[in-house]
């Protein structure tokens, strides 16, 4: 299966390769965009090469999807946004995210997220998308719950980043939820 670049009014979401590897590691270099990533900062470039191959392979292995959110307007990249943990014999991922935070609070996560949903949901027919998030990410919870998804539960421990392990939440949305958001 050909890498599925998808489109929006204002990003394009393409495949991360080497020649991102600077963007990457800006991004994730930055303390505010990991604190609740559930890994700690980068601290060097080769991280973010490492992660690029392992988003290669997942896609690969038909174990996730991850692309890079480009706007279009400047050819920046500006985040990822994907699917981890992909399971298409059971229909279900969870979906994952970051942005540059000069780029927060601008509607852009949102339009990618919406974007991924309708590809998971029509095109690899899933039935079930979840997410992890930290209790303490509000903004991130507040755009799920705004996307559709349900506040399931709370995970004890889950998480273990930078020796500490921390709680999160587990919300979901499932297909005929977000089909009827659709209408």
């Amino acid at each position: 299966m050909n890498f599925p670049v998808l489109e929006t009014k204002r990003l394009k979401l393409i495949e991360i390769t080497a020649q991102h590897v600077d963007s990457l590691y800006e991004i994730l270099s930055l303390e505010e965009v990991t604190r609740f990533y559930g890994t700690s900062r980068f601290t060097l470039q080769v991280e973010a090469s490492k992660l690029i191959d392992m988003f290669q392979k997942n896609f690969l292995e038909k174990r996730g999807v991850r692309w890079g959110i480009k706007l279009k307007e400047n050819q920046r990249i500006i985040g990822t946004v994907g699917l981890n943990g992909l399971q298409l014999k059971n229909k279900r991922a969870e979906i994952g995210y970051e942005i540059h935070p000069s780029f927060w609070r601008k509607g852009y996560a949102s339009e990618a997220i919406k974007e991924v949903l309708r590809f998971s949901y029509n095109q690899l027919d899933l039935y079930r998308i979840g997410a992890v998030v930290y209790p303490e990410n509000e903004a991130s919870i507040n755009l799920l719950i705004q996307q559709g998804f349900t506040k399931e539960g709370l995970l004890r421990g889950y998480l273990n980043q930078n020796e500490q392990f921390h709680d999160t939440y587990v919300l979901s949305l499932l297909r005929p939820e977000w089909e009827k958001s659709q209408e």
